[in-house]
C-alpha cells in the first residue's frame, strides 16, 4: 500500500470502528470525570497569593468568541467530525463527512484547527452521553460553532445543554452542508422530522450519498432503521423509532458501488437487522442472497447485530448464508440476560431457551461459527438466583465475544423507574462474569494452525496489521508493505485471549485483492490499493469543484444585483 495510504489509516483514531454491540470504548467518560458537568459541583482552583500569604480564587475563564461569518465560502472553513455509538452512527458521520466534503468544506481531525464541531453521539447509555455534553462545552468554551447529531438529540431535544445549538436529526444527515452553513453564520437549525415520501415515512437518506471512510477499505451500509420491539431499558428507540428498511436494490446498488471505489469487505449495520424487511414485505435472508451474488472473489461480508425473536424464523438460511465462503462464519445475538423473569421484565420478546435454539442449531450447521452476545448486570429485577442462571449459561457457551455492561437507567425508559440494585451488588456481579470470561482462551491449542484471512485494519497499538479469518477471529501481522487489502495464507504463531498472531505464508505474488478492483482504473495502481480518506476526499471534491465555483459565482452576482437595488 502507498505511504500515504499507510499514514492516512494511522493517523485515523476511530480507524476499528464498532458495531452496534460495541459499547465499550476509549471515549467513556471516566468515574472521576462523570459530575465534571453537574451544576451543584464545582470546581475552583486556588493560587498561592504570596504577598497576601491567603489563597484566591481563580476566575472562571469567559468563553472565547467565536467567528460569525455573513457569508460562507466553500473550501475557507474546517470541519471536526466526532461519533461515538454503533457502526450505523459510523456510517452516518461518514456520509456527513462526505457531503461536506464534497461542497468544498476541509475535514481535520485535529479539533483546536476547526471552525466547526460536528459531534454525533450515542444515547445507550450515561457515560456515552456525559462525554458528549463536555465535549459541547469544550467546543464553545473554546469558540467553536457546535453542530449535533445522533441519538442524543433526535432522543431528548429539549435538554437544556442543547439549547441554542443547531440540531440534525438522524433522518436528516443529507442537509448536513445547509445545517453547517448557517451555523457558521451564528443561526440556529434544528432538523428533527422524519423523512418521508409521498406521505409515507423512509428509512433516511439515500444511501448512494458521497461518503468519506473512517476505514477506506470498509463500507458500512445502515440496511433499516429502529426496531420492532420496545425494550425497557432501551432508549434508542426514542430516536430512531420503529422498524423502516431501505429496499433491497438501493442496498445492492450501493454495496457495488463501495466495492468499485476500493473497498473489500461490508458491514451490514442497523439496530436489529435481523427484523430487516419485514416492514416490506422482504427478510434479511432474501437480502443476503442478493448481496452475495454481487460481491466479489477475495471480498468478504459481515451481518451485523441481531435480536433472537427475529431470526428464528429464518435459522436454516441464515445458516445457509453463513457458510458461504464471501460471508464471515460471525453472527452477535446479544442475550442481555440468562433468567426468563429478566427477560419478561426486559420486554425482549424470547426466552432463553430460544436464544440457546440459535446458537445450538448454528453452530451444529456453520463450521467454526463465532457467536458473540450481551449481558446486562444488575437490572432492576435481577436477583441472585436470575444472575446465577446467566453465570450458567454463559459458562455452558464460554462466548469468545462476550460484552458486559452494568445497567444503566436511561432517563424517559420504564427501566428508569424501576427501584435500582445497590451499586455494588452490581459491581460484583460484573465482576464475577467478568472472571469467568477471563477463566478462559478461546484461540488455546491453535498454534500451527493455517488460515486464509482479509487483511484491511491497523491494532490499535499501531503495531500490526489485523486480519480476520472465515470466523471473523482477529489474527495480527507483521506490517509488510502492500498487505492491507490482501487475503493471504497464515500461520499462526502464538495466541492471546482475543487474537493470534500469525506469519504470512504466501509470497507476495501470491497475495490476492478484491477482484473487481483489478479491473478498475485509479483503483489500483502497480498492484497497489490507490484508495485512502483523503484519496476518498479528493476525488469527491474534483467531482463537485466546477459546481460549487459556479454557485459561488451565482451568489457574488446576486448580492451585487440586492446592493444596488
Amino acid at each position: 500500500m502507498p505511504e500515504h495510504v499507510l499514514d492516512q489509516m494511522e493517523d485515523l483514531p476511530e480507524n476499528n470502528i464498532d458495531d452496534i454491540e460495541d459499547l465499550i470504548s476509549a471515549d467513556d467518560i471516566k468515574p472521576r470525570d462523570r459530575y465534571k458537568n453537574k451544576k451543584s459541583v464545582s470546581v475552583r482552583p486556588k493560587k498561592r497569593n504570596h504577598a497576601a500569604g491567603s489563597d484566591t480564587n481563580v476566575e472562571t475563564p469567559e468563553l472565547l468568541e467565536k467567528t460569525i461569518y455573513e457569508s460562507v465560502i466553500p473550501g475557507t472553513q474546517k470541519v471536526y467530525v466526532k461519533t461515538w455509538g454503533c457502526a450505523h452512527n459510523n456510517s452516518d458521520s461518514e456520509y456527513m463527512a462526505g457531503q461536506l466534503a464534497a461542497y468544498g468544506y476541509n475535514l481535520t481531525n485535529t479539533k483546536e484547527e476547526a471552525d466547526l464541531w460536528l459531534l454525533n453521539s450515542c444515547t445507550v447509555k450515561n457515560p456515552s452521553e456525559d462525554t458528549f455534553r463536555n465535549e459541547i462545552q469544550s467546543g464553545m468554551s473554546n469558540g467553536k460553532h457546535v453542530v449535533v447529531a445522533g441519538c442524543v438529540p433526535q432522543g431528548a431535544p429539549k435538554s437544556n445543554y442543547l439549547r441554542g445549538l443547531s440540531v440534525i436529526g438522524v433522518q436528516q444527515i443529507d442537509r448536513v452542508v445547509e445545517v453547517v452553513e448557517e451555523t457558521l453564520k451564528g443561526h440556529s437549525v434544528r432538523l428533527l422530522q422524519n423523512k418521508k415520501e409521498q406521505g409515507k415515512r423512509v428509512a433516511g437518506a439515500r444511501l448512494a450519498l458521497p461518503k468519506v471512510r473512517k476505514n477506506p477499505l470498509i463500507e458500512i451500509i445502515p440496511i433499516n432503521t429502529g426496531c420492532l420491539n420496545q425494550c425497557t431499558y432501551c432508549k434508542t428507540k426514542h430516536a430512531r423509532g420503529d422498524l423502516v428498511s431501505y429496499p433491497p436494490q438501493e442496498i445492492v446498488e450501493r454495496a457495488i458501488q463501495a466495492f468499485t471505489e476500493g473497498c473489500c469487505e461490508i458491514w451490514l449495520t442497523s439496530e436489529d437487522t435481523g427484523a430487516y424487511g419485514r416492514d416490506i414485505g422482504t427478510s434479511l435472508p432474501e437480502l443476503l442472497w442478493q448481496l452475495v451474488a454481487v460481491i466479489p472473489e477475495h471480498c468478504m461480508l459481515r451481518v451485523g447485530m441481531t435480536n433472537p425473536p427475529y431470526i428464528l424464523e429464518h435459522l436454516e438460511e441464515i445458516a445457509k448464508v453463513l457458510n458461504h465462503p464471501r460471508v464471515y462464519a460471525f453472527l452477535h445475538v446479544p442475550v442481555q440476560s440468562g433468567s426468563d423473569s429478566v427477560l419478561g421484565e426486559m420486554k425482549r420478546e424470547y426466552c432463553r431457551s430460544d436464544f440457546e435454539h440459535v446458537v445450538d442449531f448454528l453452530r451444529s450447521q456453520v463450521p467454526g461459527l463465532t457467536i458473540a452476545t450481551d449481558i446486562i448486570c444488575g437490572f432492576p429485577t435481577e436477583t441472585e438466583e436470575d444472575f446465577e442462571e446467566t453465570m450458567v449459561m454463559c459458562a455452558k457457551y464460554r462466548f469468545p465475544s462476550l460484552f458486559i455492561n452494568q445497567f444503566f437507567p436511561r432517563p424517559g425508559t420504564p427501566a428508569a423507574k424501576m427501584q435500582r440494585i445497590p451499586a455494588n451488588l452490581v459491581k460484583k456481579r460484573t465482576k464475577r462474569l467478568t472472571d469467568l470470561f477471563n477463566s478462559y482462551s478461546p484461540y488455546e491449542g491453535r498454534k500451527g494452525e493455517q488460515y486464509t484471512v482479509l487483511v484491511t485494519e491497523i491494532s490499535h497499538d499501531k503495531q500490526h496489521y489485523v486480519g480476520h479469518n472465515k470466523s471473523y477471529e482477529q489474527v495480527l501481522l507483521p506490517m509488510r508493505d502492500n498487505l492491507l487489502g490482501t487475503a493471504v495464507r497464515v500461520r499462526i504463531t502464538d495466541t492471546s485471549k482475543f487474537s493470534m498472531s500469525a506469519e504470512i505464508i504466501d509470497e507476495e505474488s501470491d497475495w490476492t485483492r478484491c477482484a473487481i478492483k483489478q479491473e478498475q482504473n485509479g483503483h489500483i495502481s502497480n498492484g497497489k490499493v490507490n484508495s485512502s480518506l483523503e484519496c476518498d476526499k479528493e476525488d469527491v471534491i474534483s467531482k463537485y469543484a466546477g459546481f460549487g465555483l459556479v454557485m459561488l459565482f451565482v451568489a457574488l452576482i446576486f448580492q451585487l444585483l440586492m446592493k444596488f437595488m
